[in-house]
């Protein structure tokens, strides 16, 4: 491997200080443009890395972002973390990336790991487990400590950051209005995300569409569990004890499951059974026959708008701003799960 020279070797070779290689390779106005050009080209060939530690101490900034995810596996969080890259590589940042996997101990443990100094401040979207304990005292410890954090989609008014999230309530209302006004009269909910914020709150927008419609709440077409096992058996159920001609899925496994279920069943969709998925992954909206009308969060969009508030953050010179929350509007996608209206 090709060694590395360090910035007294270079002054050494090119009879300058070392004072005067480092503010070259800096940009210094006080270093001339032909000494700049000399040092720089000789500091490359010689295969120089500047001391990011050595930096780091003396800016007391690492230009480094902590990402931390709870499930790599899920589409929209992937879409989240292009968009985060994205802003914070035009912004002069790097990313570490961290996955909870829905735990909190691992949640707690990224962390501790990464803010010894390694990262500036954390984008992150909490856990399945501590949402369902409602365990938040490890973010603002961190936020205590001074290092901010931006949450998104999962967030908690329990801990004062910034956030960016996406209008669930009023998404999950609108379609199930939509699917109301295809003319559905028995619309099911199918949850598997009963713990999460976003859940909740998906659940409370499609009781207010049957409220705006005076449609009474029927519980037996209702399914909410944290287990996606345990809520293909329950769909089962449903549609051997009950009429359903709609269906509002409130994630992307959810929907796949409920038109596999449905196909398997017999319905004819959407003839007969119109139904309406969370979330935009290649799974539920490419991959199927017939393809799924949905939800879509615009991933890309949120994870740029978390690292916008977090870089605004961090590079601000005032002491004390506002925690702000950023509203990502959700847009329908129909295809072929849905009747035309």
């Amino acid at each position: 491997m090709k060694s590395k020279a360090t910035l007294k070797q270079i002054a050494k070779e090119l009879l300058v200080s070392v004072s005067t290689v480092s503010k070259a390779l800096n940009d210094s106005p006080e270093i001339s443009i032909q000494t700049k050009i000399r040092i720089k080209e000789y500091a490359k060939l010689k295969n120089y890395k500047p001391n990011v530690i050595g930096i780091n101490l003396k800016s007391r900034k690492t230009k480094t972002i902590g990402v931390i995810i709870p499930n790599i596996l899920n589409s929209f969080f992937a879409k989240v973390f292009t968009g985060i890259e994205k802003v914070a590589e035009a912004k002069g940042y790097n990313v570490i990336m961290c996955i909870s996997n829905e735990s909190i101990e691992k949640e707690i443990h990224a962390l501790e790991i990464l803010s010894n100094g390694t990262i500036d401040g954390f984008i992150l979207s909490i856990s399945e487990e501590a949402q369902k304990l409602q365990e938040y005292s490890h973010f603002k410890e961190i936020i205590n400590d001074g290092t901010p954090i931006v949450m998104f989609d999962r967030t908690t008014e329990e801990v004062d950051c910034d956030k960016v999230t996406v209008d669930d309530f009023d998404s999950a209302r609108n379609a199930t209005q939509h699917l109301i006004d295809l003319g559905c009269k028995n619309v099911a909910l199918f949850s598997s995300i009963d713990n999460l914020s976003v859940g909740k709150l998906r659940y409370e927008g499609y009781l207010k569409a049957l409220e705006d419609n005076s449609i009474s709440i029927n519980q037996n077409l209702i399914v909410r569990t944290d287990s996606e096992d345990d809520l293909k058996d329950k769909i089962e159920n449903v549609f051997e004890n009950n009429t359903v001609d709609g269906i509002f899925a409130l994630d992307e496994t959810d929907s796949v499951a409920a038109l596999r279920i449905g196909l398997k069943r017999g319905y004819k969709i959407p003839e007969n059974l119109s139904i309406i998925g969370f979330a935009d992954g290649i799974l539920a909206s490419r991959r199927l026959s017939p393809s799924l009308t949905t939800v879509s969060q615009h991933g890309p969009e949120i994870g740029e708008a978390a690292a916008k508030l977090l870089i605004e953050r961090l590079e601000s010179k005032e002491e004390e701003n506002p925690y702000k929350t950023t509203v990502i509007k959700t847009e329908l996608r129909e295809r072929e799960s849905t009747k035309k209206l």
